[in-house]
Parts: structure tokens; sequence; C-alpha cells
């Protein structure tokens, strides 16, 4: 395979699976001047690759096989693939059972020593050390969510921990659990890949936490929260591993009264403003970030142009937002607006079956 012009881009998109749909990873190729994507390769060897991650050198991909049985045995399973310098083509370096139903999320620690997991039917957390080769060795710890549970009975009838994400200095990580209306935060011993219990915040009763992300200096934390589509800001003690609730804020119009429910949530590269998905709206709410106070305020919204836009990703120069519409089989492609952070349509569109996750290279 020719190795692509230097002006593209490469990128990784995890799909759900199905009997006609059997590539649950895909690699395109994103020409930035136009906003366009090209199918570059797909791969068949991991069902339902709902969520991915890269290592920092950009030689490893991770991702979850979102299943309730691997092997013949109970819960989903994790894969490590080595990326081909240059044409970003992948080659499965092993896979591992997750002990754990429906994994969902996977992360990997700062020093990129260990990969973390998220179970979401059975509410818990693998840890996994990297061998050589970023192969992922067997898991050093299985841990299981607990506490009460959120007043939503149809939703939170169980813990469901549904994103673990490290702090930027590497000490603490963050674990959403949407069924225990909880943050868990526990400390990060990278060395032996192993967590420690510390502590844990609580979302309003019936939020159901799903994605959080850092501000860049580690002084807020955002949380998105599935249920009652909102957005909590909350200060960030890097040192002490501990959150406070700042914010509570809407991800949808005030005048909007149908279902949705929230997905995503990403930061500007520059932090100046903050993105976050809704399914049922179809749109991605724009925030301004106070970057004294780390508060927002509403800047708008945009269309998808599709149904249930689950992943959304923001180009390396954070000129693009790439949107997955899950349930309309497509992604679509919007430039950002320096200044002001809204979105515009740039008539761009990828026909992709049940896209899931995007991920730049």
């Amino acid at each position: 395979m020719a190795a692509f012009e230097t002006k593209q881009l490469l990128c990784y998109v995890g799909s759900y699976t199905d009997e006609q749909n059997l590539e649950g990873i895909r690699l395109y190729a994103f020409h930035p001047e136009q906003g366009e994507l090209t199918l570059a390769a797909s791969y068949n060897d991991l069902p339902n690759a709902s969520f991915l991650a890269l290592n920092e050198a950009r030689t490893v991909l991770y991702a979850v096989s979102e299943t309730e049985t691997y092997n013949g045995s109970f819960g989903g399973s994790a894969a490590a693939y080595a990326i081909e310098a240059g044409t970003g083509q992948l080659t499965k370096i092993n896979q591992q059972p997750t002990d754990g139903a429906a994994p969902c999320y996977i992360s990997l620690d700062q020093t990129n020593r260990t990969v973390l997991v998220a179970n979401y039917s059975s509410g818990n957390v693998a840890v996994y050390p990297i061998e050589a080769g970023g192969a992922l060795g067997v898991h050093t710890q299985v841990l299981k969510h607990e506490g009460d549970l959120g007043p939503q009975a149809d939703r939170q009838e169980a813990p469901h921990a549904h994103s673990i994400v490290p702090a930027p200095n590497n000490r603490y990580v963050i674990s959403a659990d949407l069924g225990l209306d909880r943050l868990v935060v526990s400390q990060l011993d990278a060395e032996r890949s192993l967590l420690l219990p510390h502590g844990e915040a609580a979302m309003k009763p019936g939020a159901g936490p799903r994605h959080v992300v850092y501000s860049a200096d580690s002084r807020y934390v955002y949380a998105i929260n599935e249920l009652d589509s909102t957005v909590t800001v909350l200060g960030f003690d890097a040192d002490a591993g501990t959150l406070t609730a700042l914010q509570n804020i809407s991800t949808l119009p005030d005048d909007f009264g149908g279902e949705s429910t929230c997905a995503d949530i990403h930061l500007s590269g520059d932090g100046r403003f903050l993105y976050a998905s809704n399914r049922g709206h179809d749109s991605i709410a724009v925030y301004a970030v106070d970057r004294l106070g780390g508060t927002l305020s509403v800047v708008g919204w945009q269309a998808t142009l599709g149904q249930t836009p689950r992943n959304f990703a923001l180009s390396p120069q954070g000129d693009y937002l790439l949107a997955a519409n899950q349930n309309s089989n497509s992604i679509t492609v919007f430039a950002i607006d320096a200044e002001t952070g809204m979105l515009r349509e740039t008539g761009q569109t990828a026909a992709v079956p049940r896209p899931v996750c995007i991920k730049f290279l």
C-alpha cells in the first residue's frame, strides 16, 4: 500500500457489527483541504469495536470488543494492533478477555505502561500491563463498582462503568458510573498496573455520568451526563484527588421537548471551547469556557445532519469536528470557527456502517 500524501491525515473508526457489517475497525484518510474522508482499509477480526485508544508514539491501537462473551466465556475483550508507519495499516498483536460484559471504553495511562477498560454491563473496570511490543498482558485487576443506585430504574438497575480516564499527572483515574451517579476516583500505581480505592464525587440523582475530560491545567473536570442531558463542571485538586461540583448546565435548548441522551465530550486544544453530543436532539452543543473559573456558557448548537451522534473527534489542528452518527450510518464533517468555536457545515459526509468511535492517528 502506497504511503499517503503528506497533507492527508489518518483516522480510525470503530463500529458496531452485525451479519451485514463485519468490519469493526476502519482506516480512513482525511483530506483537510476538502474535509473529505476516504476509506483506506477495513478489518473484520474484532466485533463491536466500540471504543479505541492510541499510545503516545502512535505505534499501537487498542480497542474494546463490546460483547457479552469472548471465546465461549462470560465477558468481552480488548485487543492491541501494531500500526504500520506511514500507512496506518493494522496488524493484530493480541487479544485479552475483560472479565466483564460489554466493555465500552479503553484508555492508557500517561506513561503508556497501563491500559484501562470500563465494562458497562458488569459495572467493573479492568487493568492491564502493556508488554514489549505493545501487547496486552493478563489483567492485574478487575474492580467492581459498588454503591447506591440512581433513581432511573430502567437504566440505573446496576452499576454501569462507562469510562475510565487517567488524570494528566497520572496519580489518579476517574471512572464515570452511569448506574451509581458517581465519579469513582482511584489512585494509579502505573509501575505495577494497579488501582487503589481513593474517593468519589456524587452527581445529581438520575444524571447518569458517562464521559469526563480534564482541563489542560488539571484544575477542572467536565463530566457529561447521559440521562439528564447536562454537563457538570467540577473543580479538581490534582494533588489530593478530590472533586468539587461547580456548575450544572443543560446540553439542550430551552425550547426542546423531545427525548434525548448525551454521549461524548471534548475540549478544544486551546481550552477555550467545550463540545458535547446529544442523541435525540442530534446535535453538538458548543460552550465557551471561562478561563478563570472553568465554568461554561452556551455558544450554540449545530445539528449533526444524522441520527444519534454517539462519538465525535476534533482534528489534530483543531479546525474540524467529525461526528459519528450511529443510527444513520454516517460521519459528518464540520469546520470549526477558531474565534467563536461554532461549527460550519462543509457538505462532506462519509457513509460508514454504525460508527461509534473516531480516533485520529
